[in-house]
């Protein structure tokens, strides 16, 4: 039997948090270790808990779901975050990207999809609603400032191009310099001259532009 995941549930509705609650903790054998919509609490289940994700809404009050990431990242907290909401705004998408969430799902989602896409989540991928792919994809090929992004790998050294692979497995810098024998500071470098070369902002970005172009290329 797989060891259960612990996750933390942020939302403003309470139907939503116990029906999401319930779909999990029933259906899927997760363990739900709190539903909050408070800033407060959700900090203190963070550090209670230490949970393997958080799933939080955007649309709350009185702080949306991108402040209350900035907040949580401010305290010192590196939960993966999967955002679940109404929205598929391009903006939203982008700026969630831009902040580092793992996951961009939508709550008209299949219940079956939002739990296989929190668990693939834990299990390192990437993972956007089917939904927004298009809107990612050209997020990712024409940047924030309209310009178009480079995407061609030629643009990469080998050992760029190996850190990239490494990064869409969702490792960290220190698990990447541990695979390729190098030292952290290097590997926080080539990242940055990774980003630079694909007119990027973030590693996640990075993550899913690989993705994108791997599919590409098993598509010819």
């Amino acid at each position: 039997m797989n060891e259960q995941i612990k996750v933390v549930l942020v939302d403003d509705h309470s139907l939503c948090r116990r029906g999401l609650t319930e779909l999990l903790t029933l259906r899927y054998d997760t363990n739900v270790v709190g539903a909050t919509a408070q800033v407060k609490e959700l900090c203190q289940l963070l550090r209670d808990h230490e949970p393997d994700l958080l799933v939080m809404d955007l649309r709350m009050e009185p702080l949306d779901g991108f402040g209350v990431l900035a907040h949580i990242r401010k305290e010192g907290f590196e939960t993966p975050v999967v955002i679940l909401t109404m929205s598929d705004s391009e903006a939203d998408l982008a700026t969630a990207l831009r902040a580092g969430v793992r996951g961009y799902l939508l709550k008209d989602m299949a219940p079956d999809d939002v739990a296989d896409a929190i668990r693939r989540v834990v299990a390192g991928e990437m993972v956007v609603a089917p939904a927004m792919t298009v809107k990612m994809i050209g997020i990712l090929q024409h940047g924030q400032r309209g310009k178009e992004t480079k995407t061609s790998m030629s643009l990469l050294t080998e050992r760029e191009r190996e850190i990239l692979q490494l990064l869409s497995r969702a490792e960290s810098n220190k698990a990447i310099a541990q695979a390729l024998g190098i030292s952290n500071d290097t590997v926080k470098q080539h990242v940055r001259h990774i980003l630079t070369k694909l007119h990027l902002t973030s590693r996640v970005e990075a993550a899913v532009l690989y993705a994108v172009e791997q599919k590409g290329m098993e598509g010819r």
